[in-house]
């Protein structure tokens, strides 16, 4: 597999979101919501983590990685946010693992972790998705259909005293965690899902 693209050495304070995922495939709805992340929380930058294998989603219907990486690079496109196979290169299956390394790696950058309202519903299923709280400050966007089930849900409700008003996300970076955001704004409808479900039609 080709060399993915450098990750500086020293980030010095930037303020970095992250937003993992499988990116199978990535698509409109992950740019906007990166667009977003950029504006509404004042980052210097954007990864997205493209994940090997993401341990609770089936191997069945996912292309590989390469050709994940490639599509997200084209999608992308844009000098503020950056593709990356990180999570191969540092062995992480899991966000918490992930999050530890890139602090560890990184301790002067103010990460944030970025996700989809979908992602927060199930979130408690994470591998020890209370410490992933305490690894970093999350920034959760609104999706289509997803608000009152996210908002309702088991993480939401647990960790609701560290929720931060919507008028405070561009100070989110710099907040020690456990502190989250849930941000509304205008919503995109593309999905991985539909988007495979199209061209399995197709061939």
């Amino acid at each position: 597999m080709p060399p993915g693209p450098a990750i500086p050495i020293d980030l010095g304070r930037r303020r970095i979101g992250l937003l993992g995922g499988s990116f199978n495939p990535a698509h409109a709805g992950h740019r906007h919501i990166s667009l977003l992340a950029l504006h509404r929380l004042g980052l210097d930058e954007v990864w997205w983590l493209v994940s090997p294998q993401n341990p609770l989603k089936p191997r069945t219907d996912m292309a590989p990685l390469a050709e994940r990486l490639a599509e997200a690079r084209r999608v992308a496109n844009h000098p503020r946010i950056r593709v990356s196979d990180i999570e191969r290169r540092l062995g992480t299956r899991y966000t918490i693992d992930t999050i530890e390394r890139l602090r560890a790696r990184f301790p002067a950058a103010a990460l944030v972790w970025i996700m989809g309202a979908d992602n927060l519903i199930e979130f408690a299923r994470w591998r020890r998705w209370t410490d992933i709280f305490r690894a970093a400050p999350i920034a959760i966007f609104d999706r289509p259909t997803y608000s009152y089930k996210a908002l309702a849900s088991k993480a939401a409700q647990r960790l609701a005293r560290f929720r931060v008003a919507r008028e405070r996300a561009h100070l989110l970076a710099g907040m020690t965690p456990p502190a989250w955001v849930f941000l509304r704004g205008r919503l995109h409808p593309e999905s991985g899902t539909e988007l495979r479900r199209r061209r399995r039609m197709r061939v």
